[in-house]
């Protein structure tokens, strides 16, 4: 029985036909039939044979194929395009096809590590797992296709790789890459204060040389330049220029703080850039804009960044200027009271454990809502022990009996119309109370801190003042502007007047001409310094932690100083301010840093700086922020000693990089 059975079954469908017609011929003609009988029995054998030659040429054609897979497999290996390895756990190469060999230009015997020939290529990371990544050798560029391979009594088994070289596209990736377009928005950021009294000629002379100054940079770098006003540049740079300037730091800004007028007053730029990715070139005009503010709300004398979906910040070593004038305050000032008069009711809530900053000038924007004769309530986060002195002075009153609640109560009352006013912070997550911020639309925002990259989004009002010492004095100066018929309470007062002390350490930091003049203000109005004293009175538990942690505390070289309180206690993140202003008072000590414990598993750092190095930069990467000289962070789920170490290792490369 012939195997091939479709080619028999056909011919034997063919031979039946046929076969019913030589019956039907044979009816009729006898003669005729036996002559057809005789040509179907011919044609029967002659397709018996004919498939019984084909099955023995189909099955001679499956033996020669089935002897010569192995060396057409074996060719194909050896002649793709593709380094083939398969490697064991311990990085040591098993097997090879001859391609690796052209790659890296010796025979790699079994057993070579692959470190060896390449030392870049990725083994442990991605063991057992099924992707690609691309590694460079030299000027080469490879891209390794990985795929576990199975062993059985094996638990880690082989990998096997396909390495293929890709330095053609790796090259059009870069030059693509390098081309791409930064826009540039420069501003001369103190351009008031800084010509301020000088002479004509000395004004001319003094923007030449800040013009030449950044127009010899920018050439340097090989890019595009216009001036489009007196303070403002627009440049346009390659974006492998731009990270020339990145690797120098962006020296200009050194080149132009170093020039001044016969005033002394050194100049300052901030810049915003922006690097095209897929987005128009308006977009990205308006993105390098964005920065631009960003970088003059964190107090200018510095870069803002957006590269590759993340802003980076470079500068920010000279304290902000102090305005000379109140034109700003005066017109906050007003359009708040707008925005007041709008609303049903008011609520005022600072950052999460509020300090004598937060309170006071939350009691003073209460203060405001109270002249515009509107329901106010000031929003207390749990942790609040260090105010609750001045807070049980205030509840002791009757006219303040029902000011303050909590985050519940806040959310439960739901007036349709209500005007939420953040103060002393302008970053959604320190908030004392981040559902109010979801459930109301109209939010203003005062805060004195250098601005971060996390700010409260669509806000009606921001009024963000780095130059000023404490968000106190810019809400008393926001009351000098409000009405002329105000008049402040002693308790108000001095509310707002702690403030301003707890903020410039007694006036010791960050004071200018109008810190005293809003002091004085409230001087003049009853704050009490008597009160203010007792405010400040530590007990026999405080004056003893903040001794143990000042003997705990270690010097590191560059300046840097670090201790710990690691006990929970009441009012601790006062605590460790204070520790952090004490060390920075030891001969030689630049930057103090105070880790906390502010519950079981939410770490505090207290940062400080005697004025030559930039404390906010550090404590942004743990989502913190404030000022060059006095920062802050608070990191939930966090270990105490891992957050030390990490923090420790910034804060001594930033001192290595900037001196």
């Amino acid at each position: 029985m012939p195997k091939n059975l479709s080619a028999w079954i056909d011919s034997c469908v063919f031979l039946a036909v046929y076969g019913i017609m030589v019956l039907v011929l044979a009816a009729f003609n006898m003669y005729m039939g036996v002559i057809s009988l005789v040509v179907w029995i011919c044609l029967a054998v002659f397709a018996r044979e004919r498939c019984r030659d084909r099955q023995e040429k189909f099955e001679q054609y499956c033996r020669e194929v089935v002897c010569n897979v192995n060396a057409v497999s074996n060719y194909a290996i050896n002649y793709i395009p593709q380094a083939v390895l398969i490697v064991s756990p311990d990085g040591r190469l098993q097997w090879s096809n001859p391609a690796l060999r052209e790659f890296v230009g010796h025979t790699c015997e079994q057993g070579t590590m692959v470190a060896d020939f390449w030392p870049d290529m990725i083994l442990k990371p991605i063991w057992g797992m099924t992707g690609e990544y691309i590694f460079t050798e030299g000027e080469t560029s490879y891209r390794a296709m990985y795929r576990p391979v199975k062993i059985e009594d094996a638990e880690e088994g082989l990998m096997a790789f396909y390495v293929q070289d890709v330095t053609d596209v790796a090259k059009l990736r870069k030059a693509y890459h390098d081309s791409r377009t930064a826009i540039f928005y420069i501003e001369i950021d103190n351009y008031d204060e800084v010509l301020q009294g000088l002479t004509e000629a000395e004004r001319t002379a003094l923007l030449f040389d800040v013009n030449r100054t950044v127009d010899e940079w920018m050439r340097k770098l090989g890019g595009f330049l216009r001036r489009v006003g007196d303070e403002t540049f627009v440049a346009v740079l390659e974006r492998s220029a731009l990270e020339r300037a990145m690797q120098d730091k962006f020296e200009v800004l050194d080149k132009v703080r170093a020039l001044h007028g016969s005033n002394k007053l050194p100049v300052t730029l901030s810049m915003g850039i922006a690097v095209a990715d897929r987005q128009s070139f308006s977009e990205l005009a308006m993105q390098a804009h964005s920065n631009l503010e960003l970088a003059l709300g964190r107090g200018g004398d510095q870069v803002a960044l957006q590269i590759d979906g993340k802003t980076q910040f470079f500068g920010g070593k000279s304290q902000a200027v102090e305005k000379h004038t109140r034109v700003k305050a005066r017109v906050v000032a007003h359009a708040l009271r707008d925005l007041i008069a709008k609303a049903d009711e008011v609520f005022v809530m600072g950052h999460q454990n509020e300090d004598f900053d937060a309170l006071g000038a939350a009691f003073g924007v209460a203060k405001m809502a109270r002249e515009g004769r509107k329901p106010v309530h000031i929003v207390l986060s749990d942790m609040n022990e260090g105010i609750d002195k001045l807070t049980d002075m205030l509840k002791e009153k009757p006219e303040y009996a029902d000011l303050f609640i909590k985050e519940n109560e806040a959310v439960a009352m739901a007036p349709s119309n209500a005007l939420l006013i953040v103060v002393d912070t302008h970053i959604p997550h320190l908030v004392a109370s981040p559902k109010l911020l979801e459930k109301y639309k109209n939010v203003v925002v005062i805060d004195h801190h250098r601005r971060s990259e996390s700010v409260i989004q669509n806000s009606v009002l921001m009024y963000i003042e780095p130059s000023s010492s404490s968000t106190s004095e810019l809400v008393t100066e926001l009351l000098m502007y409000l009405s002329n018929d105000l008049v402040l309470t002693r308790l108000e007062a001095t509310a707002l007047y702690s403030g301003i002390v707890v903020d410039t350490k007694n006036f010791g930091v960050q004071t200018g001409v109008r810190t005293f003049e809003a002091a004085a203000y409230l001087r003049r109005a009853g704050a009490d310094p008597v009160v203010i004293r007792y405010l400040f009175r530590s007990d026999y538990e405080t004056s003893t932690t903040i001794a143990k942690a000042t003997a705990a505390a270690k010097l590191y070289e560059g300046g840097l100083i670090v201790t710990t309180c690691p006990d929970v206690i009441p009012n601790i993140q006062a605590i460790a301010a204070q520790v952090a202003d004490s060390l920075l008072r030891i001969e030689a000590v630049r930057m103090s840093l105070v880790f906390f414990k502010l519950e079981e598993d939410v770490v505090g750092i207290s940062a400080r700086s005697s004025g030559e190095l930039n404390v906010q930069v550090i404590m942004e990467h743990f989502g913190g922020g404030g000022h060059q000289n006095v920062a802050g962070a608070q990191i939930k789920d966090a270990v105490l000693e891992d957050i030390e170490a990490e923090a420790v290792e910034i804060a001594k490369k930033y001192i290595e990089e900037n001196g």
